[in-house]
C-alpha cells in the first residue's frame, strides 16, 4: 500500500514520475493507469490532483518550462567582450540543462505535438541567450566591426548548435562525446561560431 502524502507532495510526485514517461514517450504514448502504476497507487488518485490526462501534461510541460537560468554574473563579470560572455552564458545553459535532460525530451515533444508550451520553452530557456546574440551582433555590425550578417539567423544557428550537442551529449548519449567534457565541447562551438560570423 502507498504511503500517505500529503496534498503537495503528492502533486509533486505525480508530476515528477509524468514527467519522466512523457518525456520518454510523449503524451499519446503514456496512459494515466501506466503513471498510477509507477507511482503505486490508483488512477483515482491522480485524478483528486488532475482533472485529465491533458491537466498533469500542461502541468508537467509547464513546470520544466518556466525554469530559468540567471545569466547576471555571466554578463557582469570582466572582461565583457562578446566571445567571452557567450561562452559563460553558454555554459551556464548547458551545465543547467544537463542536470535535468528530461527537459530536452519535453521541449522536443511538445513542439512536435504542437503544444502551447513550445513557446514557453523558448521564453524562459533560450530567449536570454538568443536576444544577448542578436542585441550583441547589431551592436558590433552598427561598430563595423562585423559585416553583412544577420544576427537572428545567426542567433538560430547558434541555438542550433547548442541543441545538437545537448541532444547528442544528453539525451542520445553518443560515445563520440564521452571523454569530452561538455564546457570544453561548448567552448569549441563558441570558437567555430565566432569564426563563422568572422567576429575578431
Amino acid at each position: 500500500m502507498a504511503k500517505r502524502l500529503k496534498a503537495a507532495e503528492r502533486k509533486a510526485s505525480i508530476l515528477a514520475v509524468a514527467k519522466l514517461l512523457f518525456a520518454d514517450k510523449g503524451f499519446h504514448g503514456v496512459a494515466v493507469d501506466e503513471i498510477a502504476k509507477r507511482l503505486g497507487v490508483s488512477p483515482a488518485v491522480l485524478y483528486q490532483h488532475f482533472p485529465s490526462k491533458e491537466a498533469l501534461y500542461e502541468a508537467a510541460l509547464t513546470e520544466i518550462s518556466e525554469k530559468r537560468e540567471s545569466y547576471i554574473e555571466a554578463v557582469l563579470t570582466e572582461p565583457s567582450d562578446f566571445a567571452t560572455v557567450l561562452k559563460r552564458m553558454s555554459r551556464i545553459y548547458v551545465e543547467s540543462v544537463s542536470r535535468d535532460p528530461d527537459y530536452l525530451r519535453m521541449e522536443l515533444m511538445s513542439a512536435l505535438e504542437g503544444s502551447q508550451a513550445a513557446t514557453r520553452f523558448f521564453d524562459h530557456r533560450w530567449r536570454a541567450l538568443t536576444d544577448y546574440i542578436e542585441y550583441s551582433l547589431d551592436e558590433l555590425k552598427n561598430e563595423g566591426r562585423l559585416s553583412r550578417i544577420n544576427p537572428k539567423m545567426a542567433s538560430l544557428m547558434y541555438q542550433g548548435m547548442i541543441r545538437e550537442v545537448l541532444y547528442e551529449t544528453c539525451v542520445l548519449n553518443d560515445p563520440r562525446f564521452h571523454n569530452m567534457p561538455l564546457h570544453t565541447i561548448v567552448d569549441e562551438l563558441v570558437q567555430l561560431f565566432l569564426k563563422a560570423i568572422s567576429y575578431e
